[in-house]
């Protein structure tokens, strides 16, 4: 998208291009995820926020296709499914970018941006990789997105990590998903590459695309977010549009609530044994 194109609509009037409904997650005893219900719908943002252990990454899992869910209902498109692995999730347009990249460092941008997916050139013994091709799209993909890389030949590893954050979102977008899952994109960046991540997001929503972003940080998500799911042990805290909750009721969710009061009153500094409403105990008095 160019600077002087208008976001692409919101259309949330027909059926979500993701629902999770009730969707529960078992290892054995133990409960990843229970009852948790989740919509994405196309120029959106669905943030999921909740810290480590809360289930966030088993619920990514389970919209990448890497795991299967053990009871309630996932629906693409309203279509009731069952993702049997990551490359059926991809077919049906549901593209995932993890915390940890999947880039070769040393390889350029180019190369990584279409890597397992090369346009190839001739035939037969004269087949080759047409790097002309991927050059050029590669670097007219990232200026679509407002991504002005000075060179796309330069090892991606050379990139800063919002930058190669960046690169991620606009292959996603190249290849046609409609849903963009993102794990914890701004965890390991600064302030200044977390607000150039989240605008990427934001032109990602602006393109159409429906986005989940994972996070445990409610600035962010309050910044992009139109929708607010909360995790807590596996289960669902807390379920939010942006029109119903502040940023300030959002964090101190995020931050427990009531247990939050309750460790604050603990935290409280009780008075020293040698002093009463302020004034020292003379020890000496009768």
């Amino acid at each position: 998208m160019t600077a002087t194109q208008a976001p692409a609509p919101r259309d949330t009037a027909g059926p979500a291009l993701v629902r999770l409904d009730d969707v529960s997650k078992y290892y054995g005893n133990i409960k990843a995820l229970e009852n948790v219900s989740l919509e994405v719908h196309a120029g959106e943002i669905s943030c999921v926020l909740g810290d480590n252990g809360a289930g966030k990454s088993t619920l990514i899992k389970i919209i990448a296709g890497l795991h299967r869910h053990d009871a309630g209902t996932l629906l693409i498109e309203g279509e009731e499914t069952t993702l049997v692995n990551p490359r059926d999730a991809l077919d049906r347009g549901i593209a995932t970018v993890y915390q940890d990249l999947a880039v070769v460092p040393l390889m350029p941008v180019w190369r990584n941006f279409f890597l397992g997916s090369e346009p190839t050139k001739g035939s037969g013994p004269f087949k080759r990789l047409d790097v002309r091709r991927m050059r050029e799209t590669t670097r007219a993909e990232l200026l679509r997105m407002g991504i002005d890389l000075r060179d796309v030949d330069q090892p991606i590893g050379t990139l800063s990590g919002g930058e190669r954050q960046c690169v991620a979102i606009a292959r996603a977008v190249y290849f046609g998903a409609k849903v963009l899952v993102l794990d914890e994109p701004t965890a390991a960046l600064g302030v200044k590459q977390s607000g150039v991540v989240l605008k990427y997001v934001a032109a990602a929503r602006d393109a159409g695309l429906g986005v989940v972003l994972i996070t445990h940080n409610p600035h962010h998500a309050y910044l992009v977010g139109d929708r607010f799911v909360l995790l807590k042990r596996g289960a669902m805290s807390g379920s939010h549009t942006k029109d119903d909750v502040t940023l300030d009721e959002l964090t101190r969710q995020m931050a427990g609530g009531s247990e939050l009061d309750q460790l604050s009153h603990e935290l409280e500094r009780a008075p020293s044994p040698g002093h009463l409403g302020g004034h020292p105990v003379d020890d000496d008095t009768p």
